[in-house]
């Protein structure tokens, strides 16, 4: 202790000196202002804290594959070990040949900087560990105050330098300085860091660098812009030389060595990592999590130094996404409605893990970019709200109507709960959550939907009948299924609560008046598949963060919300759709349940489901504004469309993806229809209190699966599957279903069969009707077996 002690007092007294004659060279009285600058020198503090200097964060995918990097300094440190030597001797030789011998100070070199002081100069002198020091107070500077100060061109701050070198070098091995300053030290062209450098120019790592790649590295430092390899080839091979020439001055390399490096070309192999969101694959979901991660309190005091550290900690950011599902999800909304297509619609899409809310996939059809006016670029992300990057919302139509179900399910209402629903009929005497009475709400049901003189649960879900869900509405209360849609998560997606004026007054909340997100309707119908447990969205599940070396778990937030009964409830109902529904033809290959939605004029097209290991849910409008710019006379890609609904680009889309994303997903089936909720027929005289009747349908389990609107092969299966033979008929019928999809069965579906009998399977031409009522030739239907159509898909209300 007493030797360093006395090392270091010495080192402070030639610093003195040195100072002294570098600060007032032509100045008299030359010991005293050394003996007091030596003094100064020694009482300055000297405690440097050496932090790890700014490196890249990395954003990976819930396998460990990386979806985006993204940093300000592109860095990656690495120990000097994983350092090739001849990279450490060539930086040593042409940068402080003598670093392994003083004591953080290069006598020889500072003397001759006081020497070309004199003469007017202030370059050289400086050591490794000055160098490295210096590097590190410009790198920790946080102000504009403290950046100035580290790299002014002053005495004060060589003094400070040197202070901070010598009781550097008493602190730490050499080994540890070298290790510093190469990670630290820039190379040029944004190459920060040794390892970063070896990728960029040379593309391999650092351990695997040759002299003649380790020398030009090297000769990069001094003046990293002058001697760039890619920009400067020339300058930069002749620097190099030099440094060969130091390293065998030194004694590092043979003159033979030297000969033969200096011979070579750069050969230089370039390579620059992505930086940010815009080069990713996945880059809304890259955009998602950089702005959960710069808008969390959790993660920093404000968003300013939230961004920092994302920027410059060299973070591990583990992630919930799953590259094959977003692939599909990608490739579907790609496919119906292109990116840059000419009416300017987009289509955007969210997957969602029931029981974990883990977000699978974001997709969109846009490339990503900040020029809005370039055709079909946004940096936008339409899936999300706008506090997380997105926009204001979306009316969400009729995929709002489910909520009305839970809430009527909650209060213990039965599946045979029914209204006599036409056309259209005025409901009066709502009431908003603080007891005002609304106007009269006149209400109809849009396009060609027809629900029939009345409705229950199940026929007025599957056919998605706006006045038969206005008057359950009604008798479920307005304000309870606002609170249902708040208990599963539902929101504005501009921040506003719904407890404001334009909501509390808003009689068609069922129908889906409000502004959310496709992640918002996916996470709520996952809320239904997972039994009632509610969990907040999740994009991570970890951060590393490798300046500070802790980690950072992500807990679930999950709670239960509604009662499993209900949740099961809404999703029995759900499969109804795709029964002869409004969701009929967009099957999966295995239990969903599915809801569709346009809003009035066909301003947005939706549609959301889920099976019990996966939801998700589509958005297709225009982001202009889905009224001023409705989904009416439009084409996308080949395809033109008079009107489009929930079921005509948002369903198949949906349908494409869910195919795709569960390939791998273990096939599960719901939980059977809560008994407590009485029938599941269709036809059912159960009376749920005064002014309700029941309607008569088909029966919906056992029996002839209902496969109208499905094509033949998957029609055939289902028949088959169900222990049917099947005879499909040469005959094509007039329907409402699109051509060559089942335009009727014979039975009917839901008709009781033994196993083994024929169901006979007649297609559409396409031509069109409500209802099939040309027999066909040299058949006649049986009493009762006429062939029953379902309601037309995708319609307001759908």
């Amino acid at each position: 202790m007493l030797q360093k002690i006395g090392q270091l007092v010495g080192v402070g007294a030639i610093a003195g000196v040195l100072v002294a004659a570098l600060a007032l060279p032509a100045v008299g009285g030359l010991g005293i202002t050394a003996r007091n600058v030596a003094t100064g020198f020694l009482n300055m503090p000297g405690e440097l804290e050496t932090p790890p200097p700014p490196q890249r964060s990395v954003i990976y995918d819930r396998n460990g594959e990386t979806i985006a990097e993204i940093y300000d300094q592109n860095r990656e440190l690495v120990e000097l070990d994983d350092m090739a030597p001849v990279m450490q001797k060539a930086i040593i030789a042409i940068e402080d040949s003598h670093f392994y011998e003083h004591g953080g100070i290069d006598l020889v070199g500072t003397f001759r900087a006081a020497l070309r002081t004199l003469s007017g100069s202030t370059q050289g002198g400086s050591s490794l560990t000055q160098q490295y020091v210096k590097n590190v107070l410009v790198e920790s500077a946080t102000s504009q105050a403290e950046q100035e100060e580290a790299t002014e061109t002053s005495i004060s701050r060589k003094v400070r330098e040197l202070r901070y070198a010598v009781a550097l070098e008493q602190r730490v091995s050499k080994d540890e300085i070298l290790e510093g300053y190469l990670n630290i030290a820039y190379f040029g062209d944004g190459a920060y860091g040794v390892e970063s450098a070896a990728q960029h120019y040379f593309g391999v790592s650092a351990d695997e660098l040759k002299l003649e790649q380790a020398a030009a590295l090297a000769g990069a430092v001094r003046y990293p812009y002058l001697y760039n390899l890619r920009l400067n080839p020339e300058d930069a091979k002749n620097r190099r030389n030099v440094v060969l020439d130091r390293m065998v001055e030194t004694g590092e390399i043979t003159e033979a060595e030297g000969k033969e490096a200096k011979a070579k070309d750069l050969e230089l192999d370039v390579r620059t990592p992505s930086n940010g969101c815009m080069p990713s694959k996945q880059p809304y979901f890259c955009d998602y999590v950089v702005q959960e991660i710069e808008k969390s309190e959790k993660f920093g005091k404000n968003e300013t130094e939230r961004a920092r550290w994302l920027r410059t900690a060299g973070l591990k950011i583990h992630t919930t996404l799953d590259v094959d599902m977003q692939e599909a999800a990608q490739k579907a909304v790609d496919k119906w409605v292109p990116r840059k297509n000419e009416a300017r619609k987009v289509a955007a899409e969210v997957l969602v893990e029931p029981g974990s809310g883990e977000i699978r996939g974001m997709a969109q059809s846009r490339n990503y970019g900040p020029d809005e006016s370039k055709l079909g670029e946004t940096s936008i992300n339409f899936t999300t709200d706008k506090n997380r990057g997105g926009s204001s919302g979306f009316q969400a139509g009729s995929t709002f109507k489910p909520f009305t179900l839970a809430a009527a399910l909650d209060q213990g209402k039965k599946f045979s709960t029914s209204f006599s629903s036409g056309n259209s009929t005025t409901v009066t005497g709502q009431r908003n959550c603080d007891g005002g009475r609304l106007m009269p709400w006149p209400v109809k049901n849009a396009g060609d939907t027809k629900g029939g003189t009345s409705n229950n649960m199940i026929t007025g879900t599957k056919g998605s009948v706006n006045t038969y869900f206005a008057q359950l509405q009604k008798s479920v209360g307005l304000c309870n299924v606002i609170k249902m849609a708040e208990k599963l998560g539902v929101h504005r997606a501009d921040g506003e609560s719904f407890d404001n004026p334009r909501t509390q007054a808003n009689n068609s909340f069922t129908l889906g008046s409000e502004e959310v997100s496709p992640l918002t309707m996916a996470n709520a119908y996952a809320t239904f598949a997972s039994g009632g447990v509610y969990c907040k969205p999740q994009a991570i599940t970890k951060i590393e963060d490798q300046q500070s070396g802790k980690t950072i778990e992500i807990e679930k937030d999950c709670e239960r919300v509604i009662d499993e009964d209900v949740a099961n409830g809404v999703s029995y109902l759900l499969q109804q759709t795709f029964k002869g529904g409004t969701t009929t033809g967009l099957e999966i290959g295995r239990p969903a349940a599915a809801k569709t939605g346009t809003t009035d004029g066909s301003a947005a097209a939706w549609f959301a489901g889920y099976t019990p290991n996966l939801a998700g849910s589509v958005f297709v409008g225009d982001p202009r504004g889905p009224q001023n710019y409705p989904l009416r006379n439009v084409t996308l890609g080949d395809r033109t469309y008079g009107v489009v609904y929930g079921a005509t680009i948002p369903g198949p889309i949906w349908q494409e993806t869910m195919r795709g994303a569960t390939e791998d997903l273990p096939k599960e089936k719901f939980p059977p229809a809560p008994k407590k909720y009485g029938s599941k027929s269709e036809d059912s005289s159960d009376d749920d209190g005064p002014g309700t009747t029941a309607t008569s349908n088909t029966a919906d389990d056992g029996g002839v699966p209902n496969v109208l609107g499905q094509r033949e092969n998957a029609a055939v299966r289902a028949l088959e599957d169900a222990g049917f033979e099947v005879n499909v008929s040469d005959t094509r019928i007039r329907s409402s279903h699109p051509e060559d999809t089942v335009a009727a069965v014979n039975p009917d579906p839901g008709t009781s069969l033994p196993q083994g009998a024929t169901v006979n399977v007649f297609l559409s031409n396409g031509a069109g009707s409500d209802r099939a009522t040309t027999v066909p030739e040299g058949r006649a239907w049986p009493p009762g077996t006429g062939p029953v159509m379902a309601p037309a898909m995708g319609r307001e209300g759908t």
